[in-house]
């Protein structure tokens, strides 16, 4: 399964990703490209590291959203993949990028959806008082976090934990649950949407 990343920040996840792949308890994956909306990347070097293509889409570098999604479509097509994996990647995905890969494309996020979408799910269920939260793997929609559901995973919230404890401890579940979820896609035991 030929995998294109996108990332906005260091890549952690991603790294995990890489790691497995590398040391073999991941197989059936290649991650072929690695690319950023943003220069300077942790993540592309990341992916560069382990022998992945590295690109950057900026969307300042175009006059309108539809344009900058329509040339991170046709750069993510490039490589051929069976499945765009957004990772970290802090911008929504238009209609441009979907109308080509929304049905390839997953993405990670730090709490059990549907609760708490959007870039601030672990401050939020930390407001709300939850005693559980965890992390979700999911099929990319024109949403913010509202795709069909492929895996999640709960993670207890500890008694005086504040949000960037906690936000750790979700963050070692979620790579383990993304190495999971792909392992199962590469598989064929998780089908791709229609």
């Amino acid at each position: 399964m030929r995998v294109v990343a996108l990332v906005s920040g260091g890549g952690t996840n991603l790294q995990a990703v890489l790691d497995a792949v590398a040391d073999g308890s991941l197989t059936g994956v290649e991650v072929v490209a690695v690319g950023a909306d943003v220069p300077g990347t942790g993540g592309v070097a990341r992916g560069q590291a382990a022998g992945a293509a590295g690109f950057v889409v900026d969307p300042r570098e175009y006059a309108t959203r539809a344009a900058w999604d329509a040339a991170l479509a046709e750069t993510v097509a490039g490589f051929a993949p069976d499945l765009v994996l957004s990772s970290g990647f802090m911008r929504i995905l238009g209609a441009p990028f979907l109308e080509r890969f929304a049905s390839r494309t997953v993405n990670t996020h730090p709490a059990l959806l549907p609760a708490f979408p959007g870039a601030h799910g672990v401050r939020d269920a930390l407001a709300y008082g939850v005693k559980v939260t965890g992390c979700t793997v999911h099929w990319v929609d024109a949403g913010v976090d509202t795709g069909p559901i492929i895996a999640q995973r709960a993670v207890e919230v500890l008694d005086g934990e504040d949000e960037a404890a906690l936000h750790e401890r979700i963050k070692v579940a979620e790579r383990e649950l993304l190495v999971a979820t792909l392992a199962r896609l590469a598989a064929g035991e998780v089908s791709f949407p229609a």
